[in-house]
């Protein structure tokens, strides 16, 4: 297997963008980072697309073609492909295009992530995102996707796992670094006080523990590791990318307080990057809700369980505290949550930190990068490790 590198990255603002049309922000993301490669589409031999339900958002299916024709790759033959796996349909389609390379089925590989969901009214979006828990047992049964996070949030304030207080300080910690963040959708510090005075969404979570409905695109232009100095010589080696599964219902695991596949990806990504968690400088998790971050600190391995909340609430998650910093480019609580280009765009905010190109948020001498990106309740998670070259 051969070493791949990102050689380019691109994405488009995050947020209500309804005076563009979803081929126009994909196509908006994947220019950008073919430019910042230094390549043509020409170049390209295959695309991955990660996007969960264009058919549903803004009734067009088949976009894998879709992106392909309006990027003027249709006409090359260039073979795209959709990919689909709820939240983690990013993460995913970031983990095909790696090992398209790595095996030497492809050379130079676009991998995209978009979403266009604010067409649609919040009734009909939220009852897409219920269909990405267990529609049968769960969204069926009438509980919503907010309902299932605000059990586990529940569960973990009994267990003593985290106060309600904790919790919410995730949010305030993404909106701290949203504000330094040109394309993040919310660009506003907030206090603890707005987070737990917000109005009520499923009890204990209210509106600010919530990632908010949004459009935007994230894209990536990847080579063999040994051919990336053709390009640029700014690029970022991938050091591992995993994935692991759990089961699509909550209510089937006997800990509900924790993301099994979360500390099986992670475990698999450190092995294969011959690292720990101790060496990682910045972090992307998915907080999809407040409580998702907190598990996401303790499942990765940066702290230990009942510890993350006191970390983030004591501002220890901060891009300059010294630590670890998480969710530099306002996490999806702040940067948006266009479900498709997530996990792309947190791989892009990973690139810039170890290229040294983030700005006001820059993590000083940032070495090692880890994404963690997630589908449903933690059925479907990749965790991603890039490494500054």
């Amino acid at each position: 297997m051969r070493d791949v590198a990102i050689i380019g990255a691109g994405v488009t603002k995050f947020g209500e963008l309804w005076n563009k049309s979803f081929r126009a922000i994909g196509i908006e993301a994947g220019v950008k980072a073919m430019g910042d490669a230094n390549l043509s589409g020409s170049e390209i031999d295959g695309v991955f697309i990660g996007n969960m339900s264009a058919g549903q958002f803004i009734k067009q299916k088949h976009i894998d073609a879709l992106i392909a024709d309006y990027s003027g790759m249709a006409t090359n033959h260039i073979p795209a492909t959709r990919v689909e796996a709820g939240g983690a349909s990013g993460g995913v389609a970031f983990r095909q295009a790696v090992m398209a390379v790595a095996s030497g089925m492809h050379d130079v590989v676009l991998v995209g992530g978009a979403e266009k969901m604010t067409d649609m009214d919040d009734v009909s979006i939220n009852s897409v995102l219920d269909a990405t828990a267990d529609a049968e047992w769960e969204a069926g049964m009438g509980v919503t996707f907010a309902g299932l996070h605000a059990m586990i949030a529940n569960r973990m304030i009994h267990d003593g796992i985290a106060t309600r207080e904790e919790i919410a300080s995730f949010s305030v910690n993404s909106h701290f670094h949203g504000a330094l963040n040109p394309n993040a959708q919310f660009r506003k510090a907030i206090t603890l006080d707005t987070v737990l005075r917000s109005g009520p969404v499923a009890s204990p979570l209210g509106m600010f523990d919530c990632a908010p409905i949004s459009d935007g695109a994230a894209s990536l232009v990847l080579c063999p590791l040994e051919d990336a100095k053709k390009y640029t010589d700014s690029y970022v080696k991938v050091s591992a990318v995993t994935q692991a599964s759990d089961t699509l219902a909550l209510f089937q695991r006997p800990d509900i307080t924790t993301y099994q596949a979360t500390v099986e990806a992670a475990k698999r990504a450190y092995e294969q990057a011959h690292i720990t968690a101790q060496d990682i400088s910045v972090a992307e998790v998915h907080d999809t809700y407040t409580v998702t971050g907190i598990m996401a600190l303790q499942d990765l391995g940066f702290y230990k369980r009942g510890e993350a909340g006191k970390a983030v609430l004591n501002e220890e998650c901060h891009f300059d505290s010294g630590k670890v910093a998480i969710n530099t480019s306002g996490g999806l609580k702040a940067r948006g949550h266009p479900i498709g280009a997530t996990g792309v765009a947190q791989i892009v905010e990973l690139v810039e930190q170890l290229r040294g190109s983030a700005d006001k948020r820059q993590v000083e001498n940032a070495k090692y990068g880890l994404a963690q990106n997630t589908g449903g309740t933690g059925s479907a998670v990749t965790v991603s490790i890039l490494e500054a070259m």
